[in-house]
Formats: C-alpha cells, sequence, structure tokens
C-alpha cells in the first residue's frame, strides 16, 4: 500500500453525542480537536455542535487536522426528495467548505435509533414502493453531492430500514453506482447480522468511507435480552473501540489493503464519555491500530519485497 492512501480519524461522538445532546457538554471543540492531535489521528468528522466554516477551519488548521465528513438524516421517503435536496444542498455546501470528503447519509423514516424502543426486534420495514421512491432519491442526492466534490455514502443502521445485509443487497442492486456508495460499520453489521465479513467482502467495490466500531459481545447479549433500545445500548457499553471488542480488524483491514481502499478509516465508539474517558479511549483504539494493524501491514510489505 502506497503512504497516505488511508487516512485515520476518530469520531467526535466520543466526547460529545448529538442524539443525546447533555452527554459530555462539558467537551468543547478544543478540547475535543486537541485530544485528537494527542491520539495521533488525522482527522474528525463533524459533529451536531461544529461552528460555522470559518471558525472550525481556523481550529482545524492550527491543530494540521481534517474533515472526513458529517452525517445527514434523509426523510426522502416521508417528506420527498425535493424537500430532502434543499437541506441536502446546504449540508453539502457546509461540507465543501470544510474540505470534506464525503456526506454520511441515513434514511430516517420511521426510524427507532432515537426512541425508546427494542432496537433489536422492533426495527422497521419499507414497502417496495417505498424502496423505489427511496433509491430514487438517493440517486438524485449523490448527484448533488458530486456537484460539490463530495461522495454520497450511504450509512446502514441499527434500527432503521436499511440495517441487515439484504436490506444493503438491495440498496446497491437499485441505486446507481455512480452517485450512490457505502459506508461501512463494523459495529451496526455485527449487532445487526452477527457477521462483518460478509458485507465488507460483497460490496467492497461501493464502500467508500468506513467506521471501525469494536462490540462487547457479552454487554450486546444483556442489551438484547433485556430489549433495550439504541441509546439504552450503547449507555450500556456495548460500543467501544478498536481492540476492546470482540471483532477481528485484522481481517478487515487486510481486505481493505488487497482491494487498495482509498479514504477514510474512523473510529467511532458511542459511549458515555463520563464512564468512557474520550482520550483515553482514543488513544486505546491508535495503540491497537499501530500495533495490531499497521505493524502487521509493515511485516507483510517486508516479507514481500524479501
Amino acid at each position: 500500500m502506497e503512504e497516505g492512501k488511508i487516512s485515520w480519524g476518530i469520531a467526535p461522538i466520543g466526547w460529545r453525542n448529538d442524539d443525546i445532546p447533555e452527554i459530555g457538554a462539558e467537551n468543547t471543540l478544543q478540547h475535543l480537536l486537541s485530544d485528537i492531535v494527542v491520539a495521533g489521528f488525522q482527522g474528525t468528522e463533524v459533529g451536531g455542535f461544529f461552528p460555522e466554516p470559518k471558525v472550525l477551519n481556523k481550529e482545524l488548521t492550527l491543530r494540521n487536522l481534517k474533515i472526513a465528513g458529517q452525517w445527514f438524516s434523509s426523510f426522502i421517503i416521508r417528506d420527498g426528495v425535493e424537500e430532502v435536496s434543499i437541506a441536502f444542498h446546504k449540508h453539502c455546501e457546509y461540507l465543501q467548505a470544510v474540505h470534506a470528503d464525503v456526506a454520511v447519509v441515513s434514511e430516517q423514516t420511521y426510524s427507532i435509533q432515537g426512541l425508546n424502543s427494542d432496537v433489536f426486534s422492533e426495527k422497521p420495514y419499507f414497502t417496495d414502493k417505498e424502496w423505489d421512491e427511496l433509491c430514487r432519491g438517493l440517486n438524485e442526492l449523490g448527484k448533488i453531492a458530486k456537484q460539490y466534490n463530495l461522495k454520497l455514502v450511504y450509512h446502514h443502521h441499527m434500527g432503521t430500514g436499511i440495517q441487515t445485509i439484504e436490506e444493503v443487497d438491495r440498496l446497491m442492486e437499485n441505486t446507481d453506482l455512480n452517485y450512490v456508495h457505502l459506508l461501512f460499520d463494523t459495529g451496526h453489521i455485527y449487532v445487526s447480522d452477527g457477521d462483518y465479513l460478509s458485507l465488507l467482502h460483497k460490496h467492497i467495490d461501493r464502500i467508500k468511507h468506513v467506521h471501525f466500531k469494536d462490540v462487547r459481545k457479552d454487554v450486546m447479549g444483556q442489551c438484547k435480552q433485556s430489549g433495550k433500545s439504541f441509546l439504552q445500548s450503547f449507555l450500556s457499553g456495548m460500543f467501544t473501540v478498536p481492540g476492546d471488542g470482540c471483532i477481528d480488524f485484522t481481517q478487515v483491514y487486510k481486505k481493505l489493503l488487497d482491494t487498495n481502499y482509498t479514504g477514510w478509516i474512523v473510529i467511532e465508539a458511542e459511549q458515555d464519555p463520563s464512564v468512557a474517558h474520550p482520550l483515553e479511549y482514543a488513544l486505546m483504539a491508535r495503540k491497537y491500530i499501530d500495533e495490531k494493524l499497521i505493524q502487521e501491514e509493515r511485516k507483510q510489505l517486508s516479507k514481500n519485497t524479501v
């Protein structure tokens, strides 16, 4: 792999959570960005509390950090693509101004991820008509993203209508590969399907953004048995950083390298910062990346050149 083809980032969700704004509210933007530098990452994604581009760009430049992208909640099925497009244009304008690479999109019509519903058994489903409308709409949003030199990457997500590998299959089959790409999230697909490699191997050509999220299997089992919501599950500690759970990221990383993946790998672990110290866990993730992923990669490269 050529130097610099993969950029390593860490999401702000470890410091502050957009779904529950009071969690980590004491962590300022400057604090978060400085922690990211200390932990040795190259950038982050935009959080809901991030400021206007001019202010953000100054803070980023001072620390030599970059922005990978930002989440966008689409309601194509509920509101129609024409209305959603207005908000998406503004979203892309912001991302272009902060020099981002991707717009992370997730269809939130019927989503239960923010509700007090059992995320393991009450996920929503779309009708055939809604699927058609959604796929057409995502193609349109993808064209808008391209106007701003961004890639639309779709985020399969627990508690939504596109969560399982079968649903991702349908999405990929019915959208234009030139406009709709895939965000591969190890944690969400593992909790959903108990398998993270099948999705990776099947759709590697469409993957343009990656979230490395680990899962504590025992906590996941307890949450499932109790019928907890998505928010309750992550507050219980279901997710964590790589190396602290049950996912083998060496296999994932090797596949990405073997297929010459270029783009961001962002560490994203929804946790309560009052329980999981953000900098401590960022450093934990960095240690795992350096020792288990990058060192192994270098060993492999040296073997191949001997």
